[in-house]
């Protein structure tokens, strides 16, 4: 559990549409130079750092970025560059991630391990991440280099968190939490925090904002737990049922594990175990009938809502809006 503060509602009706509006420009820079940053004389590294960067993503994290640094008064243009090194870091995790999982679909097309082999996957994305800290060093900035250095090695330790609670059924929500901390939730706060590093902010908004995107990432990747299990293929951009044959278990899992009754915990916990979708048909419809998804979705509600009233302190702004719009977004999501 995250949270800290005090919980009071900030309304907003600005949706995802007018949020990218808002910074249509800045993210057309931002994609402008992770092109020009993908440049190699390796043909290969090309080929493949195009094709995933250019395969659909929702680009949220360089988007905080933007976001984060105008809410706090910034008016520079390091957060375009600290924007394209996030979506570096991300896409390096996203290579890494399909070739540990051995997923074939991500974002609704082949991953880049199907199309080429394991070794080329993970080899641009080692490549990626060395690009990403070169383009650092050109903001000269020690804080910067720190966070992202903490951060990403905070990364590799929630991909070897969730290693470990691999097929064990016996998974609580502490260790749940914890894995989804360190491996998603720290790139959205690293993203949220940049913006207010870079801008001088007080420590007070630097904290707050960290803790907006702390909260936030955990909210993001409940939904997208809940999803594996309520959504389709064709929506989501992946196969269903992923998580459950890499023998993940996520909350909509450990719900069942510890609310259902005794055929359905069995049938979960074998699967867990086996890494099999044997029975996924069977588990989809335990899930449904039970309380699972609700819960789940409920939970990153609770997540959302503190992340917003992290962004209390913070003077009325388009950009401030934005990151309140972005937060219900994120928990309203159908991909």
């Amino acid at each position: 559990m995250i949270y800290y503060g005090t919980l009071k509602p900030i309304e907003c009706n600005m949706n995802i549409k007018q949020i990218r509006h808002l910074l249509s420009k800045e993210q057309q820079a931002v994609d402008e130079y992770i092109i020009a940053s993908l440049h190699s004389d390796v043909a290969l590294i090309e080929e493949i750092g195009h094709y995933i960067v250019n395969s659909g993503g929702k680009r949220l994290r360089p988007l905080l970025v933007l976001l984060s640094a105008r809410a706090c008064g910034y008016q520079g243009e390091q957060h375009i560059n600290l924007a394209a090194i996030i979506e570096f870091i991300h896409t390096a995790t996203l290579l890494h991630d399909d070739v540990v999982d051995g997923s074939t679909l991500r974002r609704g097309r082949e991953t880049a391990n199907a199309v080429w082999d394991d070794h080329s996957s993970v080899l641009v994305g080692d490549f990626l991440y060395s690009r990403a800290f070169q383009m650092m060093v050109g903001i000269n900035n020690m804080s910067v280099m720190q966070l992202m250095a903490d951060t990403t090695n905070m990364i590799s330790e929630g991909e070897v968190l969730q290693l470990l609670n691999a097929h064990d059924a016996d998974t609580d929500e502490q260790r749940y939490f914890a894995v989804i901390k360190c491996k998603t939730a720290i790139l959205f706060a690293a993203s949220t925090k940049l913006g207010a590093i870079i801008s001088d902010s007080e420590a007070t908004m630097v904290n707050a904002l960290e803790n907006y995107g702390l909260n936030l990432g955990i909210a993001y990747q409940l939904i997208d737990d809940a999803l594996d299990y309520a959504s389709d293929a064709e929506t989501m951009g992946k196969n269903v049922g992923d998580d459950l044959a890499e023998g993940k278990p996520t909350l909509p899992l450990i719900y069942l594990l510890q609310r259902g009754t005794s055929t359905q915990v069995e049938l979960v916990r074998t699967a867990i175990q086996q890494g099999t979708l044997e029975h996924l048909a069977d588990i989809q419809e335990a899930i449904h009938t039970s309380d699972a998804i609700t819960y789940t979705m409920n939970t990153a509600r609770q997540y959302a809502d503190h992340a917003i009233a992290a962004l209390q302190g913070f003077p009325a702004s388009e950009h401030r809006q934005a990151l309140i719009g972005l937060a219900n977004f994120i928990v309203q999501r159908t991909y």
